[in-house]
């Protein structure tokens, strides 16, 4: 019998293979006594599991491919990182003396702090970061209840040609088993944000999540049928359907290679509208995949990395050479930096430790740009940074979450104050640095020319703004099916910012997921978008949706999806729009 199970397809392709179900056994922690003359041997314990987890993570970096993703290895790295912090090799310490506690008991406790911590934040992306800790304590744990290596840590190709079917997967894995051949992967849990969605992608593995309870619906050794992009997972397919998928399998492959000649068209419509690619970036070591995408610059320089993992905010010098490092290996492409977008809980980390409030509402707290007004100090160190960096290349400052023209004023002040210091001391920057506002909450895109007015270009944040829009946690398993770019509150919302900035001549951009997901371009298109930013792998896919639609072919009702309240019409609707009949 035929099972179809639905998910979330974080990552496109089309895999066919068996099915292996991957258990972590993950040991059950248990509180005990231990007495007063063990609990140094019982100290001893825990630092020698972090020890062998350290050992088994550089063990997974060394066997990852020299051609590999900069971002693989900085994964592992991070994790590893982790394991050589304080709250796990000091806090846990104190525990097992304190309270007499066994070692699994204490890395339990400081376990379930930190994720506490991560809860409370605000922004999904940092929020998602939880993973990581789950991910690292988990380990320690399997090596302190003497748990043999798992199967996929054991490279002897025996996962080769698999679809992995697991409760979560952490980077490690992601990686290892990349190595190893797997051909997708499926799991009952994970974020479309998280360190291994992004690996995914990076990795081309075709992956779905958040398909509830799907280890108990599948057998081990099972034929299984993924699709990626349209998040399906097929069990028992009768032989139409196989034959169908190998169809689209040798056709999606097909399709992939086809993709490298765009890299050296110009970006632009049939009919001659010219269109900008941008890639969104993360960290330094992202700029040669941008390159090698072919994108005309970065739309979204995301600085939040400076500031994790660390006791302090970086210096100025510090960002300063990080964001000169960027734009000069952009060879004069602009770079859109973004100030730091950091959350409301500020118990870990840089930007995070500079108060101790508890806030019940994160997500609609002090975040973003409310952050960075309340924290001018260290706001003015990061714009201070971010103007002389402008010296060495093309550079545009973006304020991320405003929502009044006081905020925005306030910001431009304090970039003002800092120009004028650079000038005083004779230091360079552009003295005619393009100013930006994201649109990511309603307000700010139902005020866009209001701000239009006051800025240089403004840019959708996607991610935040569907998610403020509909009132949804999209990374919350419980609701984030609700999680929709096509609801007209938010395509009416995209498209009255649109409007501001056509209406005051300056640029909109988007740069959050919608703008890399395929299926919208053609959308985006008709409402006047005329400039992309994504992940460096969307790209050229949607350089070539770009590159072979005719403006004027579109339906004649495209825009009128923005009036559509049932979202099976409105998936009708973009798929009328997407048929290639409408562009031949």
């Amino acid at each position: 019998m035929t099972l179809e199970l639905q998910g979330i397809g974080v990552s496109r392709g089309i895999a066919i293979g068996r099915a292996h179900i991957l258990f972590h056994n993950q040991p059950d922690v248990r509180e005990y006594l231990i007495p007063a003359f063990a609990i140094q041997q019982e100290v001893d314990r825990l630092l020698d599991a972090l020890s062998q987890a350290k050992q088994q993570l550089k063990s997974i970096r060394n066997h990852i491919p020299a051609n590999a993703p900069s971002d693989i290895t900085s994964f592992i790295d991070t994790h590893i990182l982790m394991l050589s912090d304080s709250s796990l090799n000091k806090v846990p310490v104190e525990m097992i003396r304190e309270r007499r506690c066994n070692a699994e008991w204490a890395l339990q406790l400081q376990r379930d702090a930190l994720i506490n911590v991560f809860n409370e934040m605000d922004d999904p992306y940092l929020r998602t970061r939880r993973d990581d800790i789950d991910h690292v304590i988990n380990r320690v744990h399997r090596i302190l209840a003497d748990q043999e290596v798992a199967d996929h840590e054991i490279p002897d190709g025996r996962l080769k040609g698999h679809i992995i079917i697991a409760e979560d997967l952490t980077p490690a894995d992601t990686v290892l088993m990349q190595h190893q051949g797997i051909a997708a992967f499926v799991t009952e849990h994970g974020g479309a944000t998280s360190h291994t969605t992004i690996l995914a992608r990076s990795l081309g593995i075709p992956a779905i999540i958040g398909v509830e309870s799907v280890r108990r619906y599948v057998q081990d050794n099972e034929p299984l049928i993924v699709d990626g992009e349209a998040g399906i997972m097929i069990a028992g397919a009768d032989e139409t359907t196989t034959n169908e998928f190998q169809r689209r399998l040798r056709a999606f492959d097909e399709h992939i290679s086809s993709l490298s000649r765009y890299k050296s068209q110009p970006t632009k419509t049939r009919d001659g509208k010219a269109i900008t690619l941008l890639a969104n970036a993360e960290l330094p070591e992202d700029i040669s995949t941008i390159s090698a995408a072919g994108a005309q610059g970065i739309g979204l320089y995301r600085t939040e990395f400076l500031y994790m993992n660390r006791l302090s905010p970086p210096e100025e010098e510090e960002q300063l050479a990080a964001y000169r490092d960027v734009v000069e290996g952009m060879n004069g492409q602009p770079v859109t930096i973004r100030t730091f977008d950091l959350g409301a809980d500020k118990t870990v980390d840089g930007g995070r430790q500079l108060s101790q409030n508890i806030v019940t509402n994160p997500a609609l707290g002090l975040r973003a740009i409310r952050l960075c007004l309340t924290q001018p100090a260290m706001f003015r160190t990061q714009l201070r940074a971010i103007l002389r960096a402008s010296a060495f290349g093309k550079i545009k400052i973006m304020f991320p979450m405003i929502s009044t023209m006081n905020e925005l004023f306030q910001a431009r002040n304090l970039l003002e104050q800092c120009k004028a210091e650079l000038d005083r001391e004779g230091l360079e920057y552009d003295r005619h640095i393009e100013i930006g506002a994201m649109i990511e909450i309603p307000a700010s895109a139902v005020c866009a020319e209001m701000f239009a007015r006051h800025v240089d270009f403004l840019s959708i944040g996607t991610n935040d703004l569907i998610q403020y829009t509909l009132a949804i946690d999209r990374i919350d398993d419980h609701v984030n099916y609700l999680y929709d770019p096509l609801h007209p509150a938010v395509l009416k919302l995209i498209h009255m910012t649109l409007e501001a900035g056509r209406k005051h001549q300056i640029p909109v951009s988007m740069c959050g997921e919608m703008a890399g997901d395929a299926r919208y371009t053609r959308l985006l298109l008709a409402m006047g978008l005329e400039n992309f930013s994504m992940h460096p792998n969307a790209l050229l896919e949607v350089k070539r949706i770009i590159n072979e639609t005719d403006l004027a072919q579109l339906p004649a009702n495209t825009l009128q999806i923005m009036a559509v309240s049932d979202a099976i019409e409105a998936d009708m609707l973009i798929e009328q729009i997407n048929e290639p009949d409408h562009q031949a």
